[in-house]
């Protein structure tokens, strides 16, 4: 897909992303056979159900119908929330991090696996787990010196609300 065409996608779409009080994180255009797939990923701090991507694709599908943004060719819609194991690109991708584990690699090579506890305009606190029985350490990272990051999924990890009771 042209920049160009990526920008009038997301100026046309943004709006109705933004009125659900969601961010549109992805526009995708791909080929499938014959026919385009055309998939938007939203995402909110509050995570995005399954219900307001229906209602979302809904709303989008009726734009799309109203304008010629998509072109005459067929397209299948798809409107989606991100997958556990995205990228970690924006701020707020980190502050919905927090109190998750991060595999996070530096610019200088460094590779380490930390529990997010805060996000700034500059950067992360971390807690590097410890290792053979030693203590967590504090860690600071800058934003700037990130050059991956993606959370690492936990399976026996307690949820926010289990924590809260």
């Amino acid at each position: 897909m042209s920049t160009t065409h990526s920008e009038r996608l997301r100026g046309l779409l943004e709006p109705l992303v933004s009125a659900k009080g969601l961010d549109l994180e992805e526009i995708e255009v791909t080929r499938a056979g014959r026919r385009r797939v055309l998939r938007i990923v939203v995402d909110s701090d509050d995570g995005v159900d399954l219900d307001a991507c229906a209602e979302l694709s809904r709303t989008i599908s009726t734009t799309l119908d109203e304008t010629d943004a998509m072109g005459e060719d067929e397209y299948q819609l798809e409107v989606t929330s991100p997958g556990a194991d995205r990228p970690l690109t924006e701020r707020r991708h980190y502050v919905r991090a927090v109190g998750r584990l991060a595999k996070i690699q530096l610019h200088e090579g460094d590779e380490f696996v930390a529990r997010v506890l805060a996000v700034d305009e500059e950067g992360l606190d971390l807690e590097v787990p410890g290792v053979k029985g030693r203590k967590p350490t504090a860690r600071r990272v800058e934003f700037a010196s990130i050059a991956k990051a993606r959370v690492e999924l936990e399976f026996n990890r307690k949820d926010k609300k289990e924590e809260e009771a």
